[in-house]
């Protein structure tokens, strides 16, 4: 009952409602922002919202060292853990972090083919069945239009929903009339849902800018808690 609730209060049910659906089966969904703005602890959010929800993850980190993705989970865990009073909550940390792998890659060493080989083994030999699959530190400059094609291909094939977080460099990086970094422009036919992290006066906001078919500036009126690192309503 107790993590039924969390699951519902939980203001990533803002981000579902403000869409058509959410990301869905099948789909790319991209969060971008400045280095150091909260792309990461907005996709750990989101991985540990799903595993609350007993979907199996695999978190794909591009980084040379993974050990600080798995200190973002604990830390967002712990944090949801404090603000719902979960009750036994090492007992829940305990189930859902069996529903997570973490698989580390270097861009520029291997072939997205190879990535997707090693991801789809994982799924089917090793019979982990993935819902959602995380791509942490993707660098979207040295790949190209056929890599995101093969991403869409795998995500539609297995049913999977996929998230990537995109860095903008801020003072090289043009931004477009829809509030959109003009490097991320090639791949739009293919991701689903963009959001771009805004900062503000101390404050990040999370802004749609492509919600399916429909390019849009909507403010979604959630924001990321820069002291505990969630993803929390508006009031």
């Amino acid at each position: 009952m107790v993590r039924k609730e969390l699951i519902n209060k939980s203001p990533l049910r803002i981000l579902e409602k403000s869409t058509h659906g959410g990301v869905g089966k099948g789909n790319l969904a991209v969060i971008a922002a400045r280095k150091g703005v909260g792309k990461t602890a907005c996709l750990v959010h989101i991985a540990t919202d799903q595993l609350f929800q007993e979907k199996h993850i695999i978190h794909v980190s591009f980084a040379s060292n993974t050990q600080h993705i798995i200190s973002w989970y604990e830390e967002i865990f712990t944090e949801i853990a404090k603000r719902r009073n979960l009750d036994n909550a090492m007992n829940e940390h305990d189930k859902i972090i069996r529903n997570r792998v973490i698989m580390n890659f270097n861009q520029d060493g291997i072939k997205i083919s190879q990535v997707i080989s090693s991801i789809r083994s994982l799924i089917v030999d090793g019979h982990f069945a993935a819902d959602s699959i995380i791509i942490d530190g993707f660098d979207f400059r040295k790949a190209n239009i056929g890599d995101l094609s093969l991403f869409k291909q795998f995500a539609e094939e297995l049913g999977l929903e996929i998230w990537f977080s995109a860095s903008v460099k801020a003072d090289q990086d043009k931004i477009d009339s829809n509030g959109i970094p003009e490097f991320l422009t090639p791949y739009l036919d293919k991701v689903t849902i963009l959001v771009i992290l805004k900062s503000d006066n101390s404050t990040i906001h999370l802004q749609l800018v492509k919600d399916h078919e429909i390019v849009t500036a909507k403010d979604l009126h959630l924001k990321l808690d820069p002291k505990t690192l969630l993803i929390t309503e508006e009031i």
